[in-house]
């Protein structure tokens, strides 16, 4: 089915399946596809982001379980407090699920990766649909976040959205793309990998 999604500023993609089927105003795709559904959604559509920390969030961290809260608290685990919790493969996997979904909440498509060694960890990116790409062999510099805005490096997006190429992007509750820039990717609404709604704030 095709899926037409806008914005509060009448930009608007139409989506068929993985791919885009169209892209500019949305009364203009509205009379290109009659039939399609329309999804109207608060803010800006964008590419989605590339979180350049991908190895470090999901390999590096222990993401807790909300009823581990109490114990563990709620951010990420790292040094000593990951060597003391030493998470076994099954835990892992599990925290790597979380830290996908947290990425996504914050309109992550894709992430920059060095080697992932755990299994349960790449399972859980490619079970995502997030898109892997390279990075320096140094690494990115930065401070790993989940909000690509708040790691102190350029923000990098996914490759523009042209009719056939996949469809990925983010909505952002923010009037425009500098307010974005202010404010962070916290602010994401929904997140579209492959035209599948993964990711939509309740």
């Amino acid at each position: 089915m095709l899926t037409i999604h806008a914005d509060s500023r009448g930009r608007a993609l139409a989506v068929e399946g993985p791919r885009i089927a169209g892209a500019g105003p949305l009364e203009q795709l509205v009379a290109a596809y009659p039939s399609a559904r329309v999804r109207r959604w608060p803010g800006i559509l964008t590419p989605g982001l590339v979180n350049p920390h991908g190895t470090e969030l999901l390999a590096g961290a222990y993401h807790p379980d909300p009823r581990e809260a109490a114990e563990l608290g709620t951010e990420p685990l790292t040094g000593d407090a990951l060597d003391a919790l030493a998470p076994d493969e099954a835990r892992w996997g599990a925290s790597a699920r979380r830290g996908v979904q947290r990425m996504l909440a914050h309109g992550t498509v894709a992430v920059a990766c060095g080697e992932l060694r755990r299994r349960a960890v790449r399972d859980a990116v490619a079970r995502s649909g997030l898109a892997v790409v390279a990075r320096p062999a140094a690494g990115p510099g930065g401070v790993p976040s989940l909000d690509p805005y708040a790691c102190g490096l350029p923000v990098e997006f996914a490759p523009p959205r042209e009719r056939g190429s996949a469809a990925r992007f983010a909505v952002f509750d923010v009037p425009d793309e500098a307010a974005l820039s202010t404010r962070g990717a916290g602010t994401c609404v929904a997140t579209v990998i492959e035209g599948r709604l993964v990711y939509r704030r309740r």
